[in-house]
């Protein structure tokens, strides 16, 4: 495939009338209008996987919140939205940031995997936040890390924007990655023991476990260099510290060799120390650098951080005076869970309360009373982990901010933000944090991947300047949905509403308002969120999460499975070589086993919430039938910071639960009434235009031209691309056969 898509971005000059495609009459430049003053900068901030259960400056955090000093002057100097959804996953939310469009109308229906076709993917047709502001405004845009709107070289034959997919998209610089997650852990250690050795990743001392830990070694660098570790002042962890440096741990060695560094595999990834990092330069060069890469490995957060102060000093030093919009994804919380460098966190026993992730090093912080003894070893271990990877983010956070001067760190040691930088920073999450790591009185069984309360309600703050935010330090209760930050960065940038083309159906709600008027009523009066299946090349096979008690078919490898705590169900799993096909066989198998049948994920599940009542309808497959069950539930909330009158969705709150909806107190079903028309409503309100391969409502020549560049074996090659419009997988003449037979329609018409 080229390196670039000329006629397809000359097509969306026709749909989003973008730069080079405005009437000269039209007032408008890219300069965005009359106004001649700089708009600010955007740093667009997201940490994957953390809730609003995390956060002590949105009330909680639970018994021991995390230190997060970084996010909480932020949130202090700025305006907390306390009442903000997300979509369950992170691609579907994901992808409302930069589109502001629900997934049903886009197709992000669920975290993208290598399976997936490209009609679940962002589509290079759409409109997105660094086009609209470069082509309206003249900013320059970047994406360092995590956003995951697109699939990975995991299955290039559903990935057709290959490793360019970012600048396809609309960023003039990307440096990060196009999988979803951090592989899985290398347990063997880079090949030092057998696979399952080592659970963090790294050769843990002799005080977290006495049979393969090691408190001296050699620690070779992936550059060539190497270092002696067996000073215990200076490596009191000496295996953890090599990984931090990127390298690999000969443990109890004490001179270097030529022999043991050729038997170390320096190419295998290892969870958050190593990533395969793409890199799309602004001058049109594309970059790899694989996992023995010395610029790939060391922890991510703190590469994350690096490329995003390097690209704001270079961007400042090349463009003086030119707006920008950074958008940084830090990977983490993301399984796996894997301790971060202790110098990244504010408790003195950081030695300790890393010592490793397993169960012996559980059971030995039991013992040192770090974590309590009644609980359950793994699982307090793996929260106490993931607490610690929350605070690594935000000391890296911080260092961000102060080393760019968007804030200053006080003698105390306090963050102050720094209005002088002309720099709006705003924070959320992809969605709620996963279950090993809520925090109570937040649900763990309903967390990630549900549309409960604790799947879907996330953190977001924007500080800013006094000209984008009036009375800092301050809460908004009212409701904001991700797809409203289209909104807000629009807002930011000064494009107005109607700079906006008619023909994409925006779901995305003004944000600034609050922000500039603290005593702005609702905007919003409901909140929608949704998680469906993603249109795949083949079901990915059957993954069982115990702690959730069900069976997903969302993981296309066995390692991802694990990852999440699952137990795998396909080829080479629990169930032998061949293993199972469907989450149905699995329940089958189970039954035959003696074991409890547990629950499918649901096939596609929506919700619709007011200010005091939510709906959720969830649709799911029935093996006897193989016809698919829809169910409604009925829930009252709130969102109080208090645990004693905070209302939550929990299985035991639901109203419906053995109940008729003519069975609900006259209040009850009148919201219930109106919940369940609205969100019938909205969900109708996108219909199906067969053969519209650029989704602007018209099946007309230019489809046809697209078509034609995407079958193209010079091109996209005739694979899945956003005009295989029949979702076989391939992009052929029966595409375009139903292109032609659907000439000439306007679906924005009907």
């Amino acid at each position: 495939m080229k390196s670039s898509l000329p006629g397809l971005m000359l097509a969306s000059c026709a749909l989003f009338t973008l730069g080079g495609c405005f009437d000269s009459d039209s007032g408008s430049s890219a300069g965005g209008g009359t106004d001649t003053a700089a708009p600010p900068n955007i740093l667009f901030i997201v940490v994957d996987d953390a809730g609003v259960d995390q956060f002590q400056a949105f009330g909680y955090g639970g018994a021991i919140p995390a230190e997060t000093d970084s996010i909480d002057a932020i949130a202090n100097a700025g305006v907390r939205f306390r009442n903000t959804w997300s979509m369950p996953t992170c691609s579907p939310t994901r992808s409302t940031f930069f589109e502001g469009r629900y997934p049903f109308r886009n197709n992000v229906r669920n975290a993208i995997v290598s399976n997936d076709l490209a009609n679940s993917q962002v589509s290079p047709y759409t409109l997105t936040v660094p086009r609209l502001l470069r082509d309206e405004a003249g900013y320059v845009s970047a994406l360092i890390g995590k956003m995951h709107l697109t699939g990975s070289d995991l299955g290039p034959e559903n990935h057709p924007l290959g490793d360019g997919a970012m600048r396809e998209l609309g960023w003039d610089y990307f440096a990060g990655y196009l999988d979803g997650a951090p592989y899985p852990i290398d347990t063997t250690g880079g090949g030092v023991a057998p696979e399952g050795t080592y659970q963090c990743g790294f050769v843990p001392n002799t005080v977290a476990d006495s049979e393969n830990g090691a408190d001296f070694g050699v620690c070779y660098l992936a550059d060539g260099e190497h270092l002696i570790m067996n000073d215990l002042d200076t490596y009191p962890t000496p295996g953890r510290s090599c990984v931090e440096h990127g390298g690999l741990f000969d443990p109890e060695a004490t001179v270097y060799s030529d022999v043991r560094r050729s038997e170390l595999d320096f190419t295998v990834q290892n969870g958050y120390y190593t990533g395969e990092w793409k890199i799309n330069h602004a001058d049109g060069r594309d970059e790899t650098l694989r996992a023995a890469d010395p610029r790939a490995r060391g922890y991510r957060t703190v590469l994350e951080t690096d490329r995003a102060i390097d690209w704001i000093a270079q961007t400042r030093a090349r463009q003086p005076g030119t707006p920008w919009m950074l958008s940084l994804g830090y990977s983490a919380l993301h399984a796996p869970l894997q301790p971060p460098p202790a110098a990244l966190l504010p408790h003195p026993d950081a030695d300790l309360s890393l010592l490793g992730c397993g169960t012996p090093a559980a059971n030995r912080l039991a013992e040192l009373g770090i974590v309590d003894p009644t609980e359950a070893a793994d699982f307090a271990q793996q929260r106490a982990v993931a607490q610690h990877m929350l605070e690594a983010v935000d000391h890296e956070i911080g260092r961000l901010l102060v080393t760019t001067g968007i804030a200053e760190r006080l003698d105390d040691g306090t963050l102050r933000y720094n209005p002088d930088s002309n720099t709006v920073v705003v924070f959320t999450s992809d969605n709620g944090t996963y279950m090993p790591s809520v925090k109570l009185p937040f649900d763990p069984v309903r967390a990630k991947g549900s549309l409960y309360q604790s799947g879907v309600w996330v953190p977001l703050v924007v500080a800013g300047p006094e000209s984008i935010v009036n009375s800092p330090n301050r809460d908004v209760p009212h409701m904001v949905n991700n797809t409203d930050l289209f909104s807000l960065f629009r807002e930011i940038a000064g494009i107005g509403e109607d700079r906006l083309p008619a023909s994409v159906q925006l779901d995305a709600r003004p944000v600034r308002p609050y922000l500039t008027e603290p005593d702005h009523q609702a905007i919003r009066d409901t909140n929608f969120s949704e998680l469906g299946t993603n249109f795949s090349a083949d079901p990915a096979p059957p993954c069982v999460i115990p702690g959730a008690d069900v069976c997903v078919e969302i993981f296309p490898q066995q390692g991802v499975c694990e990852d999440q705590s699952g137990i795998w169900y396909g080829p080479g799993g629990v169930a032998g070589a061949d293993g199972f096909d469907s989450c149905c066989a699995v329940n089958d198998y189970r039954i035959s086993q003696g074991e409890d049948p547990v629950k499918l994920f649901p096939h596609h599940q929506s919700t619709l919430r007011d200010e005091h009542y939510k709906l959720v309808r969830i649709s799911r497959l029935d093996c006897a039938t193989d016809t698919f069950i829809d169910s409604e539930e009925f829930y009252e909330i709130n969102e109080s910071p208090d645990p004693l009158t905070l209302k939550l969705d929990r299985e035991d709150q639901d109203l419906l639960a053995g109940k008729t909806p003519d069975q609900l107190t006259a209040t009850e079903q009148t919201h219930y009434a109106a919940l369940s028309n609205g969100l019938t409503d909205l969900l109708a309100g996108d219909s199906e235009c067969p053969g519209d391969g650029n989704d602007d409502g018209r099946v007309d020549a230019t489809d046809l031209e697209q078509w034609a560049y995407w079958a193209d074996p010079d091109q996209g090659g005739g694979l899945s691309s956003w005009y295989d419009v029949n979702l076989d997988g391939l992009t052929d003449t029966a595409d375009r056969d139903l292109i032609e037979a659907n000439m000439g329609i306007d679906c924005q018409a009907r």
